[in-house]
């Protein structure tokens, strides 16, 4: 078992006493024989392919096992290879392609087979390789095996493989040396093969090289002849150029370039020539016989023409036009041609050419001829080759130029087709922005003027007009945009309608009105646009066309509007200078703003009729507030009027008795005094009893205090009964109409009654009220009315001088100025002022709204100054306003005309 795997290092005693083992197993002589017959057949090849196939196949034969292989590692990966050549029996696998990698390789065997020894195995499962080594070995079916090293230079290139795969196999030494000596040949023969791939290399380099030389030379040349060709974008410098570059660089004598004409007939079109020698575009157009000539030779002699001739002609092309690419002449007088041909040739002075076809894509275009004149001349491949290569350029060159023009042709369409759409773009956007500018208006002379001059401006036209129907059909222009130098339609029209009146009256036919009127408007009812060119190329009738002479237009469309589904009017855009061919956008253009200005139409009459809805539900709306506003204060007043008069009613009743009783109270207080006094007098002495019960009653006191207060009694009956006038005076519900009256009684009737209000509180003063009247004469109004306007007046000028208190703003000395006079001769003007609080701007201009209060919410309900204005203002005639600064008190003037009469 220890044999079973063995490594045998390579030394040269071992290998003499492995030598005489070989001797003794298949005898020395045989054994020596097939060793050197495999050697020199290993040495026999430099094929490395075929010393391999030779070699596995005969170490096989010759050591009567399963397999042989060469294994060989990848350059670039660590100890990963694949066999490349193997030589096996039938009923095993094959290993070839098979790509390796023993994880175990580097640790076990990499240093062992650099150092050039062998492994041998006699049985994969008795010894002590890795499991990882045997994993492999039994991917191959191998169960015995010799492993030698390739070694190539100092590198370790492969291994050959020897596999028993049937059972095991103790190897002999002198087949473990037969294998060393294969492995050192043919790692011999691995680095002999990779010098002479050296060697190799290195001539087929250095003959590349020349070639590369010589090449790039002619590349430089054909790069430089190319790029002077492509710097031009026009035929005739590239032609020129070409010729020129093509004869300074082959040192020819002339170079041409003949052009084919599509009857194939032909002529040379550029040409460079030496100094010395004729020109041959010179010489066609001086010399027609020399075509004559040529047509002389026969068919044979012009096969391989180099120059223009009939032949050409005749033939389509010649070959050239069968994809023939060139043709060489080393020499005329050695090529085989006619006497007749050599002559046509001597007259162009040619010795020797070339001529290479020049392509248009698939069709032969025409011809690049290059001359030598003085003497013969061997052309080189690259020369020709070089040629073939400019001619090739040449045809690039041609369809260049051809794509050129397309793309300069497509380009100006493209360009066409781009204004159109930039044109077209910028219409759609200013037609959304006049669109908008339509809607965003309400008014329609604003939308007439808008839409002409945007129209005018979008399209580049001379005028734009809106022709308007009335319900007869008759009509008018409502709108127009003009350039500058026309004439306005305003001044056309009185000469159109004295022109269409003349004219119909000679032509015996109905006015223009009159026609519109009958027809309905014409076509223009069923949507029908009219788009007229030019006016000259119509049918129109003569005075027709001396009508629109008239309006000075050439070319005009007109579009119907139409308010819903009523034709409402046209919309007309003219050309006057010239004839216009109308695009299909433009017409679409004003199509859409004629319906744009329908829907104007439709949307400022809906505007109108809501305007006018609006208008008539503010009217109703501010009636039903004075109503409900008078009807609150009416059943208010009415209220209040009613309650004063019953209770003014009321106290009159009781208060007249007593005021009717005081003076007979009086008279017999009086006389009961006097009695008693004629009783003392008359009976000075008392008795007890009286004299007790006059001091109980302190009948002093009584007769001194009773009289006294009658006197009170009688006063506070009369201050009573001036209580019961003034709310009579006030109420004046016994009064309807307008009368005349005493303002200053109202004024002093509705102090009486507000006289709680200006007594002194607990958390105020007393409100004094400063009163200068003027001399005012009866004032004819609403007496009741006036009295309410000053009750809300005052009423309003206690509640600022309180709020002021009780909003923390002191005031010593509330006041309340009440200033009557008679301004500008007939007009009253009562003052009502006060030291309050002061209101607002923002309030000022509000308070004679109706509800509109300035007060905390459920003291007051905003009606007190709209009722006074109303009472005022539209009662009287009379005018009421606010004066105020914030903190500075308020002013109220009332205005009231002077009545001398009833009305």
């Amino acid at each position: 078992m220890e044999n079973a795997s063995r490594i045998q290092p390579i030394q040269p005693s071992e290998q003499q006493e492995s030598h005489s083992d070989v001797t003794s197993s298949l005898g020395q002589n045989e054994q020596q024989k097939a060793l050197s017959g495999v050697i020199a057949r290993i040495r026999e090849s430099l094929d490395i392919d075929a010393i391999f196939k030779i070699t596995v196949t005969e170490v096989r034969q010759l050591l009567k096992s399963d397999r042989v292989g060469v294994f060989r590692f990848y350059p670039d990966l660590a100890w990963e290879g694949e066999f490349i050549y193997e030589d096996v029996a039938t009923e095993w696998d094959s290993a070839l392609t098979a790509k390796l990698r023993d994880h175990c390789f580097n640790q076990e065997f990499a240093g062992l087979y650099q150092q050039g020894r062998i492994k041998a195995i006699a049985d994969i499962y008795q010894g002590n390789a890795s499991d990882c080594y045997i994993q492999i070995l039994e991917r191959f079916q191998v169960r015995a095996n010799i492993t030698a090293p390739l070694i190539k230079g100092k590198d370790l290139w492969g291994l050959l493989c020897i596999h028993q795969c049937s059972s095991p196999r103790e190897w002999e030494a002198s087949e473990i040396e037969f294998v060393q000596l294969i492995a050192e040949h043919l790692g011999v023969a691995l680095q002999q093969a990779d010098y002479l791939e050296q060697v190799k290399l290195q001539s087929a380099q250095l003959a590349q090289a020349k070639a590369r030389e010589k090449a790039a030379q002619w590349q430089k040349s054909i790069a430089i002849t190319i790029e002077k060709i492509r710097q031009f974008l026009d035929l005739e410098s590239i032609f020129r150029t070409s010729t020129a570059e093509l004869r300074q660089m082959l040192n020819a004598d002339r170079v041409a370039i003949y052009r084919f004409n599509p009857d194939w007939s032909g002529e040379f079109v550029f040409e460079s020539v030496a100094e010395g020698w004729i020109s041959l575009m010179e010489q066609q157009l001086q010399r027609p016989e020399l075509k004559e000539n040529v047509s002389k030779c026969s068919a044979k002699d012009l096969a391989k023409p180099p120059v223009a001739d009939t032949y050409l002609q005749d033939t389509e092309g010649d070959s050239f036009g069968r994809c023939e690419v060139y043709r060489v002449c080393n020499d005329i007088y050695s090529a085989g041609f006619s006497d007749c041909y050599i002559k046509t040739l001597e007259i162009y002075q040619a010795r020797a050419y070339v001529i290479i076809a020049i392509y248009h894509g698939q069709k032969l275009w025409g011809l690049l001829a290059v001359y030598q004149n003085a003497r013969s001349r061997d052309w080189e491949k690259d020369e020709v080759y070089f040629l073939t290569q400019v001619s090739t350029q040449l045809g690039v060159a041609l369809q260049q130029a051809e794509s050129l023009k397309q793309v300069q042709v497509q380009a100006q369409k493209l360009a066409k087709a781009a204004e159109r759409e930039r044109k077209a773009a910028q219409r759609e956007k200013a037609l959304s922005a006049t669109v908008e500018k339509i809607r965003q208006s309400l008014d329609i002379a604003t939308i007439f003027a808008t839409s002409t001059e945007e129209v005018r401006r979008l399209l580049e036209v001379d005028r734009v007009t809106i022709y308007r129907f009335q319900a007869d059909w008759s009509g008018e222009f409502v709108a127009e945009s003009l350039a500058p130098g026309w004439t306005p339609i305003k001044e056309i029209v009185p000469a159109m309608s004295t022109m269409v009146t003349e004219l119909c009256r000679s032509a015996g036919v109905a006015a223009a009105d009159d026609y519109s009127q009958q027809t309905q408007s014409g076509n223009f009812s069923s949507g029908k646009t009219f788009v007229i060119k030019d006016i000259y190329s119509t049918d129109y009738s003569i005075p027709y066309i001396s009508l629109l002479e008239l309006m000075e237009a050439r070319a005009y469309i007109i579009v119907p509007i139409f308010q819903g589904e009523k034709l409402w009017g046209l919309l007309a855009a003219y050309q006057n200078i010239k004839p216009r061919d109308w695009q299909e956008d433009e017409v679409d253009l004003l199509m859409q703003i004629g319906t744009q200005l329908g829907v104007g139409l439709q949307q400022a009459e809906l505007l109108e009729q809501t305007q006018r809805q609006k208008e008539e539900l503010t009217q109703t709306l501010k009636e039903l507030q004075q109503t409900q506003s008078q009807l609150i204060q009416s059943e208010k007043m009415a209220g209040l009027g009613q309650l004063v008069a019953g209770v003014a009613h009321e106290i009159n009743n009781p208060i007249s008795f007593i005021y009717g009783n005081i003076t007979y109270v009086n008279e017999h207080t009086e006389n009961l005094f006097k009695l008693l006094g004629l009783y003392q007098k008359q009976y000075p002495q008392a008795t007890g009893e009286i004299q007790k019960q006059s001091a109980a009653v302190d009948l002093d006191f009584i007769s001194d205090d009773l009289p006294k207060i009658l006197t009170s009694m009688k006063m506070g009956a009369d201050r009573i009964s001036q209580l019961v006038l003034s709310l009579r005076t006030f109420s004046r519900i016994d009064e309807t109409g307008m009368k005349p009256i005493d303002l200053h009684e109202g004024i002093d009737s509705t102090l009486l009654i507000l006289q709680h209000r200006l007594q002194p509180k607990t958390n105020c003063f007393a409100i004094e009220v400063v009163k200068e009247y003027g001399e005012l004469p009866p004032v004819v109004c609403y007496a009741a009315q006036m009295n309410q306007v000053f009750m809300n007046v005052l009423n309003n000028a206690i509640d600022a001088l309180e709020n002021s208190a009780t909003s923390g703003k002191i005031i010593d000395n509330p006041k309340i100025w009440i200033r009557t006079e008679v301004i500008e001769g007939n007009t009253i003007l009562i003052w009502i002022a006060d030291n309050g609080c002061g209101i607002p701007e923002m309030m000022r201009s509000r308070i004679f709204e109706p509800f509109f209060t300035t007060k905390q919410p459920g003291q007051g309900i905003g009606l007190g100054l709209s009722i006074s204005y109303q009472i005022i203002v539209e009662k009287h005639g009379g005018n009421i306003k606010c004066v105020s600064e914030p903190g500075n008190g308020c002013e109220f003037w009332i205005e009231i005309p002077m009545k001398r009469t009833v009305s």
